[in-house]
């Protein structure tokens, strides 16, 4: 039988460097982003468009 491949993506959480809460969920794979994950998304608590980083989830 042939041998799983190892678990490259991810699930990870994007905080918001505001409100500092969680609001998004997203995979990611490891191979490709080694670094950690900055995106421009909308925060719907401060009503805007925040940079929202990663965070783990528990």
């Amino acid at each position: 039988m042939a041998k799983g491949k190892a678990k490259t993506v991810e699930l990870i959480a994007l905080r918001c460097t505001e409100c500092k809460r969680r609001n998004y969920t997203v995979k990611k794979n490891k191979r490709n982003m080694q670094g950690k994950l900055e995106l421009k998304k909308y925060c719907k608590f401060d009503r805007k468009h925040t940079l929202h980083k990663e965070a783990k989830i528990k």
